[in-house]
């Protein structure tokens, strides 16, 4: 729970979406590595493998309390399952409203090593649904991350002079290098600082294409296909995939240049899809230009 501050914002004024995934991804290791080191055992980090669809239902304003609950819904041997809540209150009226549901799954990494993945204490289930229903959820995104890494071979390289409304004129990239305070214990990335870059670089993508404020509406499954490691530069690369009249699809993914491993080559590291649409400087919803 903290109050949103001025430098939380994007330029219309809400609290940042990328503020907000950090925000469900940090609740979302607390509870993971708690449960993972709640019985004797090696020690481990809990390390974010998966998001699932993230819609943005209420803006969230400056000045609000975030407040971010998150609980364990199911485990499989090597896996937690984590739904997570986000709710803004006005602390001067005392108003409440959801503006946030997510769906994180984790698993445990060794401290000793981090290649090694570790076994998940079991959770104890009200009702025999609510296993069979976790283990459903859990076989459906396991099939869907394998499907997404099987066509992740895609680039992106600047075209020359594009035409306005293309998927060249707006496709946008942003180069980190992957520093200390990005990092778990184990030295590597955040999966909420990560998101919160390929946040950044969709809302460009957004707004170059339509030229008017825009916000993230959803955020469909983001996948972690591999770890990013402190010291690495990080390419993030977004362009536009799809518009109807009022929304836009950006296609986001995450490159991994491992400089201080020369025996790596560069790997892609994540990919997602956002959702975003364009708003007056009102807040009401702009049609959004058709993408040629």
């Amino acid at each position: 729970r903290r109050i949103m501050r001025p430098d939380d914002a994007n330029v219309a004024g809400n609290v940042h979406g990328g503020t907000i995934l950090k925000m469900i991804e940090e609740a979302g290791a607390i509870i993971s590595t708690r449960h993972c080191n709640s019985q004797a055992g090696e020690p481990c980090v809990a390390a974010l493998a998966r998001v699932e669809r993230t819609d943005f239902l209420s803006p969230m304003c400056i000045g609000e309390v975030a407040n971010v609950s998150a609980e364990i819904t199911y485990t499989s041997r090597h896996s937690v399952e984590v739904q997570v809540n986000v709710m803004s209150e006005n602390i001067l009226t005392g108003a409440k409203r959801v503006t946030n549901k997510a769906t994180l799954w984790y698993v445990p990494l060794s401290l000793k090593n981090v290649n090694k993945v570790l076994e998940v204490p079991p959770i104890q289930y009200a009702r025999k649904e609510q296993e069979d229903e976790g283990k459903k959820r859990y076989e459906e995104q396991k099939l869907d991350r394998l499907e997404t890494k099987q066509r992740n071979g895609d680039m992106i390289y600047p075209i020359i002079n594009p035409e306005p409304h293309t998927v060249g004129y707006s496709q946008s990239s942003l180069i980190h290098l992957v520093g200390p305070s990005d990092c778990t214990l184990l030295g590597f990335v955040h999966g909420g600082v990560t998101m919160k870059l390929m946040d950044e670089v969709a809302g460009i993508v957004a707004a170059r294409h339509c030229k008017t404020n825009i916000v993230t509406a959803s955020v469909d499954a983001i996948n972690f296909h591999e770890k990013i490691k402190k010291g690495s530069v990080i390419t993030i690369s977004g362009r536009m995939t799809f518009t109807s009249n009022k929304s836009m699809e950006i296609e986001v993914f995450v490159d991994a240049d491992p400089f201080v491993d020369e025996s790596r080559e560069r790997y892609r590291a994540v990919s997602a899809f956002f959702t975003y649409v364009s708003l007056s400087k009102e807040g009401k919803p702009l049609p959004v230009p058709q993408l040629l």
